[in-house]
């Protein structure tokens, strides 16, 4: 039977062992949206850390395995982050304001190719973040553009299904480099463009009134 003790260390060993791999997961997420996908390779995910490759994979089975891990655990900060804008918006609109918010702080920091790394070298995390823009993010889009309506700050003809799909593919097609060329257009304002072009697609004379009242209030605390 297992001493006190050695519950102990057990438990301290274990503990350990899942403050490194989040460690290893919170560095190599960093590192993937700085430069990429493709060019950040496990040594320099070590190097980083000051632990050999053998260390790293004593957690991660290979570079797919870390990547998935990365996903997993940059999608659960997303679905908390936005459930809790969704909770705690006033509005539809003030919701959708927030999140456009948190949009440009997220681009500022993604480098182009994440997403095209993701969907050639890595189907399994890529499958992971359709799933989640599918099932989740385009779920949230359709229940604001309800909300939105309801309330009144968007317009009454909107078919919520449809403008959800539509966002959803507004997003990924701004990440196509056929389409926009990283060399060419800096791609976080390319997406905001898109976006304020969707809400204003959305709103009516009295969402466009507040919506301007927001954008006012958010330009000044940003003077």
């Amino acid at each position: 039977m297992e001493t006190l003790k050695e519950s102990i260390v057990s438990f301290v060993y274990l503990r350990k062992k899942v403050e490194n791999k989040e460690k290893i997961i919170a560095e190599a997420g960093e590192m993937f949206m700085r430069y990429g996908v493709r060019s950040v390779t496990m040594d320099d995910v070590g190097r980083e850390l000051g632990m050999s490759k053998k260390t790293l994979y004593q957690f991660f089975t290979n570079k797919d395995d870390l990547v998935l891990e990365v996903s997993k655990a940059h999608i659960e900060h997303e679905r908390v982050e936005f459930g809790a804008v969704e909770a705690k918006s006033d509005n539809a609109l003030n919701e959708f304001f927030t999140l456009t918010k948190c949009v440009r702080r997220s681009m500022q920091r993604v480098n182009p190719s994440l997403l095209f790394d993701l969907q050639k070298y890595h189907p399994s995390s890529w499958d992971l973040f359709l799933d989640f823009k599918l099932n989740f993010i385009r779920a949230m889009v359709e229940r604001n553009v309800r909300k939105g309506i309801e309330e009144g700050y968007y317009r009454k003809e909107m078919n919520p299904e449809v403008l959800a799909k539509v966002r959803m593919e507004q997003v990924q097609m701004v990440f196509d480099p056929k389409i926009f060329s990283p060399a060419e257009y800096d791609l976080v304002e390319v997406q905001m463009q898109v976006l304020d072009h969707f809400i204003h697609g959305l709103l009516s004379d009295k969402g466009r009134e507040l919506y301007h009242t927001y954008r006012k209030q958010s330009e000044s605390i940003n003077k």
